[in-house]
């Protein structure tokens, strides 16, 4: 986000949605919050579906309403987005009213008839409240995502690491014949699982690099159609599987002015995953067209597939699909996250359908970037700069 957008989002008012069955109430809450962008309902149904909408930063709600009243309104609105806040105006100072509104996590009271200058000093409260129980979520978020990612290291860490250590130690014990064939397959194994710890250390090595970069992007002229052919040639997943079928269908597209080295790792990662769940006599199809303004890019695996209750997790952090439930995938779960963002950066989305026991299909539809030389065009919320 540059200083444009940041101004621009500073600038926004927030939204307060006054919930209240009383027409007269809701005009003077109204007047009272003027500088804020105020929605109305007058009664609970009506302010579940207004905030479903999105955007509300506080809500005010009466508690003695119709079909639901605020208390329900309150528990349902937590339920939800547990960092929302809700100030409740009640008329009544009965003692289990206000203990039920406790309970379901109100942060602020107001009582009728309303202060105005009470009512506006306690909105400017609760947005302050708010604020901080968003960074306070985040914090816990990182520390969470923190825990989760040493945690996820330590164990694709210590197989390889054991492996290698027992070999060693047989070695110094003697315990070694270049002439036996076991030994030599011992030795093969050893190299391989050095192979695979050189490998972890590169990832690792580049998430750090792509965490440091942020959203900074550097564009240079790109053909699609030749990253896609070289990536698909030089994959150690397609190596390790001579039988599988590689079809492309690509349009020979012009220069295209994208971040080669993010664009690049977003599509290995597809390409990659492709070639890993594809059976061993599969077919993996890659194709390129141009679509509208932009163009579209489809990679279909004929393997394992997605169960579907997966598929919404598969572009979380540390999330890897095992389909044979082993706990051995290789890698750290972070290849589709990047790969998302990446084409996210470049404006474009990225799609996932499967059938599972049949085929995975993943579509990166791109913007229309222009020729290479000329301003890229991206959607203002997803620029790159």
């Amino acid at each position: 986000m540059d200083v444009v957008d940041k101004f621009e989002v500073e600038r926004t008012p927030k939204s307060i949605l006054v919930v209240d069955d009383e027409a007269v109430i809701r005009d003077l809450c109204a007047r009272a919050l003027r500088g804020y962008r105020v929605l109305q309902a007058t009664d609970g149904e009506e302010a579940l579906r207004l905030f479903g909408k999105g955007g509300i930063d506080v809500i005010l709600t009466d508690v003695m309403m119709p079909k639901l009243n605020g208390i329900d309104l309150l528990r349902r609105l937590k339920e939800i987005e547990p960092t929302l806040v809700v100030i409740v105006m009640t008329g009544y100072a009965e003692k289990e009213i206000i203990l039920n509104a406790l309970k379901a996590d109100a942060d602020d009271f107001i009582t009728k008839p309303l202060n105005l200058l009470q009512l506006k000093t306690a909105v400017d409260k609760a947005l302050d409240k708010k604020a901080l129980k968003e960074e306070i979520a985040n914090l816990k978020s990182m520390d969470r995502l923190k825990s989760n990612f040493l945690s996820l290291i330590s164990h694709k860490f210590r197989t390889p690491l054991t492996t290698i250590s027992l070999f060693l130690q047989n070695l110094a014990s003697g315990v070694y014949d270049p002439q036996d064939p076991e030994s030599r397959k011992n030795l093969e194994l050893i190299y391989g699982q050095s192979c695979y710890l050189e490998s972890l250390v590169t990832e690792l090595l580049a998430f750090s690099r792509f965490m440091d970069a942020g959203e900074r992007t550097h564009l240079e002229p790109c053909r699609l159609d030749e990253i896609l052919r070289h990536l698909a040639r030089t994959s150690k997943e397609a190596a390790s599987k001579p039988d599988v079928e590689t079809v492309f269908d690509l349009d020979p597209l012009p220069l295209l002015p994208l971040d080669r080295e993010k664009i690049t790792f977003a599509l290995s990662q597809v390409i990659n995953n492709a070639f890993k769940f594809c059976y061993d006599a599969g077919t993996v199809m890659i194709s390129l067209k141009a679509e509208g303004e932009g163009c579209r890019i489809v990679v279909q695996d004929s393997g394992v597939g997605i169960p579907r209750e997966e598929l919404p997790k598969i572009f979380e952090k540390f999330y890897q699909v095992d389909p044979d439930g082993a706990g051995q995938i290789r890698g750290f779960g972070l290849g589709l996250f990047y790969a998302r963002e990446f084409v996210k950066l470049h404006g474009g989305q990225i799609t996932v359908d499967s059938e599972p026991g049949q085929w995975t299909r993943v579509v990166i539809t791109l913007p229309r970037l222009g020729l290479a030389g000329e301003q890229p065009v991206y959607p203002a919320a997803a620029s790159p700069l």
